[in-house]
């Protein structure tokens, strides 16, 4: 539950509204707060005429001027949000849309706009003047002073980051950034315990399917792309039942209404409570997210990479930018441990068996698109035969040297189909003898 409970939380975090409406929230707090402070504490007339607006015509003035101002450049805010984001669709794709709006800068400086006409508001409606008294909260209008400067300063930081952020270096780097802090998340890895490689290799699935005499298929609720599978949750209704659970997908992949997700090996007739409990471990929507899907990330940078090689773009910088931070990543991952696909409890009992990603597919995912519209771009195709070498010394498994061998031959193939400067293909050849 605690970890359901994180994933809708990061979600929550993650959406355009959700710190605009905090800030509004938080505003209208300190009014109150302010109201009451003003309230209670008196000022005397000396201190008063110098440093505070005594006067009720002159405070509604004051607050009627920066409230109309914060509701005009929040319109604006708005709508250079707008722009950057139809830009960012054009240029880079609608897939990068979301990471715009994930920037946690634009959502305050809207929120702080928004905010502060509303705090300006509740302020004004409590001036009062009249023959019995006269109300002027000094302090929250002080406050409100305060405010608007800061927003002043705010949208100076915000015009200046959105100059920088919809720049492609800075939006590679971010994809980048992302995919390495959810590189922990691939795979289910606090899902019970692992076996090494080559108890995986001795492992007989199909043997210990035997042991159980019932098996039962389960079916998706709903069409959409599988975000989320509540491991532990999952691992716990195993161990509870004493069944192994097969999972058919990963995070990332698209499911039909009805298609068969799993299958439940048991001992016993499971009812229609239990597959429900099941079903629900899986969490499905309308667009892919990176909480435990790694692939979708460099999709992303492969995406800008195919665009920006697109003849009507035809900007192999931003190609080769995508490249170089892809072979950072496939770096990492080349000597990282791939967890197994098959999840034991503590008594070494198999209970969970889930597709998992691996090293081949990841490399396919990152390099495959971007070497075929690579295509009689020679500056690209050496960067990617770079790439590969980079890859290579990194990489100690010679099950992985073997998978980059194989990019390297595709590489070579497509150079040597498209190359036409003869020197351009020696120099590739070269290059390519370090690895085949």
């Amino acid at each position: 539950m605690v970890k359901k409970l994180s994933y809708y939380w990061s979600e929550l975090k993650s959406s355009f509204w959700f710190i605009p409406v905090l800030i509004i929230i938080l505003a209208v707090a300190l009014a109150i707060l302010f109201l009451f402070i003003d309230s209670q504490v008196k000022i005397s007339e000396s201190i008063q005429g110098y440093f505070f607006i005594s006067n009720p015509s002159s405070a509604r003035v004051v607050l009627s001027t920066i409230s109309a101002a914060m509701i005009g450049v929040a319109g604006t805010v708005f709508s250079i949000i707008l722009v950057v984001l139809t830009l960012t669709s054009n240029q880079f794709g609608s897939r990068l849309i979301k990471n715009f709006m994930y920037i946690k800068l634009n959502q305050v400086v809207l929120g702080s706009y928004v905010s502060t006409f509303a705090y300006c508001l509740i302020i004004l409606s409590a001036i009062t003047e009249n023959e019995l008294i006269i109300f002027v909260p000094t302090f929250s209008i002080i406050l409100a002073i305060i405010t608007a400067i800061a927003n002043i300063i705010l949208l100076i930081i915000f015009i200046h980051n959105v100059a920088t952020s919809i720049q492609a270096e800075n939006v590679i780097a971010d994809i980048s950034e992302s995919l390495s802090m959810n590189l922990q998340t691939l795979f289910p890895e606090t899902m019970g315990e692992e076996v090494e490689e080559e108890e995986e290799e001795e492992l007989d699935e199909v043997l210990i399917k035997r042991e159980y005499k019932e098996k039962l298929v389960f079916h998706s609720l709903k069409s959409g792309y599988l975000r989320y599978i509540n491991t532990e949750a999952l691992f716990g209704i195993a161990m509870e039942l004493d069944v192994l659970i097969e999972i058919y997908f990963r995070p990332g992949h698209y499911i039909v209404k009805d298609s068969e997700i799993g299958l439940i090996y048991s001992n016993n007739i499971l009812d229609e409570e239990v597959i429900k409990r099941i079903q629900t471990q899986f969490n499905l929507g309308k667009s892919r997210t990176q909480q435990q899907d790694a692939e979708h990330a460099i999709h992303q940078m492969v995406e800008i990479a195919d665009r920006a090689l697109s003849p009507g773009i035809n900007d192999p910088y931003t190609a080769i930018a995508c490249i170089d931070n892809l072979t950072s990543t496939m770096c990492f991952l080349a000597n990282a441990k791939i967890p197994s696909r098959y999840r034991f409890d503590s008594e070494s009992k198999l209970r969970v068996i889930t597709d998992v990603l691996t090293y081949e597919g990841m490399l396919d995912a990152a390099f495959n698109q971007i070497r075929q519209y690579a295509k009689g771009n020679p500056s690209v195709i050496i960067r990617l035969m770079e790439a590969l070498l980079t890859i290579s010394k990194f990489t100690k498994q010679s099950k992985h040297k073997k998978i980059i061998r194989k990019h390297a031959i595709m590489l070579l193939n497509v150079a040597e189909q498209s190359i036409e400067e003869q020197n351009d293909l020696k120099d590739f050849k070269e290059r390519s003898k370090l690895i085949i």
